[in-house]
């Protein structure tokens, strides 16, 4: 059957139900009240869990493009600036923290440096992601090893190659790795689906997706391939301001998509063909004997 992961309460890997993360990143646009009905959605729609993202803006803002000016909700300011107000800080992972508990489900970060891992490492979260962007970065790899969580990696705009890499150093244990493309939105002919049926072949891991698409049926498809880990980035409106509000599910596609999975779920069977008490009558009916 493979081996499988746990995340809190849960078995990630074949043979589980899908665990099925809301990725609010930074879709709350710096406003903890936002992020809080973010994680409501996440709670009634059924995910597993909900992750952000964590920066340390001095270290992941290259220089060339701190000066750089865009409009943003707080008016036309530096991308530095922008950075830093979308950032949540203590006050706001507190909250949080507190409110995931109060609310049963877990969250976790994708962490984009060094000193973002020793803060997040200040809560008790079950796992971490890395980004795609990250996926080479060998320094916050091995801070992220190093503290000895279960992993999920995401392997958008990578080689193969690059994949293995990321593998090799990280070892296969408590490891997961995600299918995804990182276009947002991305084209659907460019989701190439089939690659989570390559990833099963070579990695004796838990193999998901993190899904950027416009719609709900590629993803609900990936179950069918075998994904025990599904991400989708999560909005209470697509036409909210935000980078990442476009390839988001609404809340009602949210509840959709959870729901259509864990039916696909529970249709899949076992693979070993059997006649079922309710063929009998039809049986008795339709042969001939």
């Amino acid at each position: 059957m493979g081996k499988s992961v746990k995340i809190g309460m849960s078995n990630v890997g074949a043979g589980n139900p899908a665990y099925i993360v809301g990725e609010i990143g930074i879709n709350h646009n710096g406003v903890i009240d936002l992020a809080k009905k973010l994680i409501d959605v996440a709670v009634t729609s059924g995910c597993n869990a909900v992750k952000f993202q964590k920066r340390t803006p001095e270290l992941c803002v290259p220089e060339d493009q701190r000066n750089r000016m865009r409009q943003t909700p707080w008016g036309y300011i530096t991308y530095m600036e922008y950075r830093e107000k979308i950032e949540f800080g203590f006050e706001e992972f507190n909250e949080i923290d507190r409110y995931c508990r109060e609310r049963n489900i877990d969250w976790f970060a994708s962490c984009w440096d060094v000193e973002a891992v020793k803060f997040i490492e200040q809560y008790d979260v079950p796992c971490y992601k890395i980004s795609s962007a990250s996926l080479t970065d060998r320094g916050l790899l091995k801070a992220l090893r190093n503290t000895g969580k279960p992993l999920v990696i995401s392997s958008g705009m990578s080689t193969i190659e690059q994949i293995r890499g990321a593998v090799d150093f990280l070892g296969i244990d408590d490891l997961i790795i995600l299918h995804c493309t990182s276009t947002y939105p991305c084209p659907v002919e460019e989701l190439n689906l089939k690659m989570i049926t390559t990833l099963k072949n070579e990695f004796d891991c838990p193999v998901g997706y993190s899904g950027h698409e416009i719609g709900l049926w590629p993803t609900v498809a990936t179950v069918a391939l075998g994904a025990s880990f599904i991400e989708r980035h999560i909005t209470l409106d697509r036409a909210i301001w935000g980078s990442d509000q476009a390839s988001s599910v609404e809340p009602q596609g949210l509840q959709k998509l959870v729901r259509t999975i864990r039916t696909i779920e529970g249709a899949m069977g076992d693979g070993i063909k059997k006649v079922y008490a309710s063929e009998e009558p039809i049986i008795a009916r339709l042969r001939i004997k």
